[in-house]
């Protein structure tokens, strides 16, 4: 059930807590290492997309061809 109360303490918990994520966000990336690993990270997923996106549209073509 949802009341008034409830969607405020959400709405205040989110808006309190945002802030405080993105600093702690930015604490753990401001060393060097941290940047190292969040841009080897950003690559990996990159990677990993663009091959199961290949797989997936290789996949597609297959089956109409059948």
């Amino acid at each position: 059930m949802f009341s008034k109360r409830n969607a405020f303490i959400g709405w205040l918990v989110l808006t309190l807590g945002k802030p405080l994520a993105k600093q702690k966000a930015r604490q753990a990336v401001s060393g060097k290492r941290g940047g190292v690993a969040a841009a080897l990270a950003g690559v990996g997923a990159a990677v990993g997309g663009l091959m199961f996106w290949r797989r997936r549209r290789g996949q597609q073509g297959d089956s109409q061809s059948s």
